[in-house]
């Protein structure tokens, strides 16, 4: 029997703009709007895109508007997964980035936060990078069974 599963995928591509942040994130949220989710699962979606987007923008190409953003996302059965990529300046040592309050630039209010706060919004996270050719960012949301527990 072939695999079935029903999937459904959006791609954006803009470029590294902070007036973009907000519309990669309305873009997914209203992407994923018609699945079965909370609100707090809509808003903290916003919030891990907004927090990666903003990373590329500042980290990969240090606020320079001519670089790329990628973002990816797919619903398959049970599973929300976004990817958002760059082709900046990528980075030296993830697990050290993932370092809750560690930054490249502290002079930015909030800085540190960003890996944290996606990690603690999905179920998943990887980080891919390679030093002079980008990052990609892949979260993992898992669907689960709301109903059951708005009747609990």
């Amino acid at each position: 029997m072939t695999d079935q599963r029903k999937k459904n995928y959006m791609k954006l591509e803009f470029p590294s703009r902070t007036e973009n942040v907000q519309f990669a994130r309305v873009s997914v949220a209203a992407f994923v709007a018609r699945l079965d989710l909370t609100l707090e699962d809509i808003s903290d979606i916003k919030t891990v895109v907004s927090e990666a987007v903003t990373n590329c923008i500042i980290h990969a190409y240090d606020n320079n508007s001519n670089g790329l953003i990628d973002v990816q996302v797919e619903i398959t059965d049970n599973l929300i997964s976004i990817e958002i990529s760059d082709y900046g300046c990528g980075i030296e040592d993830i697990e050290k980035a993932r370092e809750p309050l560690f930054t490249t630039k502290p002079e930015i209010e909030r800085a540190g936060m960003g890996f944290t706060i996606m990690e603690n919004f999905m179920d998943k996270l990887e980080v891919f990078s390679e030093i002079g050719k980008g990052t990609t960012v892949k979260m993992l949301k898992y669907l689960h069974c709301n109903d059951k527990a708005r009747e609990n």
